[in-house]
C-alpha cells in the first residue's frame, strides 16, 4: 500500500488550510489504495534554515531536520494542501522543502492549493512546480484549485462544493498512478 503524507503547508493559528486538509486525508483514507498520515507544518515548526550543510549533502546537525527527514522519507507519496499569499506559496512551506532533498526525490506528488479569492491559489501551485521538480518530485497532472474557501469552511470543518471529491479523486488517481510507476534515474 502507498504510504501517502497529506501535508497541510500553512502554519497560521487560524488557517482555512486544516479544516481542509482534515476533508482530503479523509477521502483519501477512504479510497482503500492509501496508508495515509496527516502531517501539519504549523505542528512541525521547523526554524528557518539552520542546517550549517546543503540539504543535498544528507548530514543533518538539528534533531528537528533529522526528525523532518525520518518523516518525509517515510512516505511513498504526498498530498500538499498549500494557501496561496500575495500570489505565490508561503516563506515556511519553500522553507520545509529545502530542508530537505534526497527524501523528496523520485516521489509523486499532488497539489491541492486554495485561496479567499477567485483563483483558488492556482498561481501559487504553478509557481511551486519548478521548485518540485528541483528537488526531483514527480508532480501529478491533475491539480484541484479552491476558491473561497472562507465560505466554505463551517462549523463542522470544510464544506465541500459538489463534485469537488471527484475533482479530488482525479488527483488521487494521478499521484496513485505514479507511486506505481517504476522510477527510472
Amino acid at each position: 500500500m502507498t504510504r501517502l503524507h497529506v501535508i497541510s503547508a500553512a502554519t497560521r493559528p487560524t488557517s482555512s488550510g486544516r479544516p481542509l486538509a482534515r476533508w482530503v486525508t479523509e477521502l483519501a483514507g477512504a479510497r482503500g489504495d492509501f496508508e495515509v498520515t496527516p502531517v501539519d507544518l504549523a505542528e512541525i515548526a521547523l526554524p528557518l534554515l539552520d542546517e550549517p550543510e546543503y540539504a543535498s549533502s544528507g548530514v543533518y546537525t538539528h534533531q528537528h531536520t533529522r526528525d523532518w527527514s525520518a518523516l518525509v522519507d517515510s512516505a511513498d507519496a504526498f498530498l500538499f494542501v498549500m494557501p496561496m499569499y500575495n500570489g505565490g506559496f508561503t516563506a515556511p512551506f519553500k522553507n520545509a522543502i529545502d530542508f530537505l532533498y534526497r527524501e523528496w526525490d523520485g516521489k509523486p506528488v499532488g497539489l491541492v492549493s486554495y485561496s479567499a479569492g477567485p483563483t483558488g491559489g492556482a498561481p501559487a501551485a504553478e509557481m511551486l512546480l519548478p521548485v518540485l521538480t528541483r528537488v526531483g518530485m514527480l508532480p501529478a497532472a491533475r491539480s484541484l484549485a479552491i476558491p473561497g474557501i472562507n465560505a466554505l469552511i463551517g462549523p463542522e470543518g470544510f464544506e465541500a462544493p459538489e463534485g469537488l471529491a471527484d475533482r479530488l479523486a482525479g488527483v488521487l488517481d494521478d499521484v496513485a498512478a505514479l507511486a506505481k510507476e517504476p522510477v527510472t534515474i
